[in-house]
């Protein structure tokens, strides 16, 4: 088995090719509870679906089965194939992706979402088979160069942009999100992941690791805590369980006992150090917090219970912006703008501090969204919530928040939050909601943010 991660392949002309999968042919890919699967019956499968694709431009990867989604995107390679993976699986994004790209072959497992049938299928819909069908083949050897993915941005700062992303960058990235994982939990760990395939991070933990770092990964992607402990039982050890800070709270919250857990990886909104403090202190693990973005994958990590700062990866340059971070790194054709707003440390390291869209100026004085709902969550009773900006067409920012605190009234909020926050950045409107609009990975786009403010009867205008 594959101590890491691999980038490099052979040469051939000027191109170079490296492995789908590394490993022997027995090594386990994937696990689903009862049964192990190894590399080769995965590639006969990976053979047997790519016998299933035809000529389609490109792949709208519908699958909802974590496994099935997996082989199903390799196929997709063998045949020289990029899949798209849209920001949701809602039925209206699904016909807006395939209006944006009409020779796009949608293809799933007949179920969507949480296990629910399809109602109605898109024009063109493959159900893949049930077993997948096996053909013989060899690894295919696949070139840097080659259109793995159209990732879209989750669209929290504006509509959901394309991002293209070649093997040879994914492999780039891989092999250090492998070193990171490898150095807390050791070679040949075992996946358990709460987040979607089709999302960047999901792509690049639960997909690729299995792929070219040697990990297997269970097939499962539970989402109640009970459902996460006992998926994690499943596994041998090192576990190492893939969520989110909405899924790791649950999980710490519920009190539930969890078998030993060596790392547990955490992504796509900040995490508190006293959140990550809690799970070390319940599951044992250590807790690794990853910083990326669906246009740069990973660059980025920290043990957050016990550090501020990040540690960039090797090779990754950070060059301040008045408008962000630009970002340099091996597995970037060229430098990326993010909207992030970075603090260089002496150390190489970098704290963050907030988006740019983020900073708010109002009667001349300054604060940002991020620090704002910092304030809102530390009040005793709120389970949940965000401050977040409103649109205006005149000079002045105005700021909403919603907060999940069923034993506190809208009043009570505001006169706390007046304790510690400047007047004229109090949020109003201010509405208590039974939940808050996040996404599979729990991120909060604006739209749905307005949207779930329009439902209380909070004016956006």
């Amino acid at each position: 088995m594959a101590a890491r991660a691999s980038s490099i392949g052979p040469t051939i002309g000027t191109e170079v090719y490296s492995d789908l999968i590394t490993g022997t042919p027995e090594r386990i890919v994937a696990f689903d509870g009862a049964q192990a699967i190894s590399a080769r019956e995965f590639l006969q499968q990976v053979h047997g679906v790519a016998s299933l694709l035809g000529s389609a431009g490109h792949l709208l990867n519908l699958c909802e089965g974590r496994y099935r989604f997996l082989v199903t995107w390799c196929a997709g390679l063998v045949c020289g194939i990029p899949t798209l993976l849209p920001p949701s699986r809602a039925p209206a994004v699904i016909v807006e992706m395939l209006e944006r790209y009409p020779d796009a072959l949608p293809i799933g497992d007949d179920l969507f979402d949480d296990g629910i049938q399809l109602e109605r299928t898109p024009p063109g819909y493959t159900a893949l088979p049930n077993p997948l069908p096996r053909l013989a083949g060899e690894v295919p050897r696949l070139p840097a160069s080659l259109l793995a993915a159209i990732g879209f941005t989750s669209g929290s700062s504006g509509p959901p942009k394309p991002q293209r992303k070649h093997w040879g960058s994914f492999c780039g990235s891989t092999v250090c999100n492998a070193e990171v994982l490898f150095a807390h939990a050791g070679a040949g760990c075992h996946l358990l992941a709460t987040v979607p395939s089709q999302h960047m991070y999901g792509m690049e933990t639960s997909v690729l690791l299995p792929l070219l770092g040697g990990a297997t990964i269970h097939t499962a992607r539970p989402f109640f805590p009970a459902d996460i402990a006992a998926a994690l039982a499943d596994l041998p050890e090192p576990r190492v369980l893939v969520t989110t800070p909405v899924h790791l709270r649950a999980l710490v919250e519920s009190g539930l006992s969890v078998p030993n857990i060596a790392v547990i990886l955490c992504a796509t909104a900040p995490l508190s150090k006293a959140s990550a403090q809690a799970a070390e202190a319940a599951t044992g693990a250590h807790v690794v917090e990853f910083f990326g973005s669906t246009e740069t994958c990973i660059i980025g990590h920290r043990r957050t219970a016990l550090e501020d700062a990040w540690t960039p990866y090797a090779d990754v340059v950070l060059e301040p912006q008045p408008g962000g971070t630009l970002v340099s790194a091996p597995w970037l054709a060229a430098p990326v703008l993010l909207h992030d707003l970075i603090e260089a440390l002496p150390d190489k390291g970098f704290r963050l501090a907030g988006r740019a869209s983020d900073h708010l100026e109002i009667a001349g004085k300054r604060a940002a969204l991020g620090e704002l709902t910092r304030r809102l969550l530390a009040i005793e009773g709120v389970n949940d919530g965000v401050v977040f900006q409103l649109d205006s067409n005149g000079p002045v920012q105005r700021i909403a928040a919603l907060a999940v605190a069923p034993n506190r009234s809208e009043a009570e909020l505001l006169m706390l939050l007046r304790e510690s926050v400047d007047p004229v950045f109090l949020p109003r409107p201010l509405r208590i909601v039974e939940k808050l609009p996040r996404s599979e990975t729990g991120k909060l786009p604006r739209s749905a943010l307005i949207h779930a403010l329009r439902q209380t009867g909070g004016e956006d205008k």
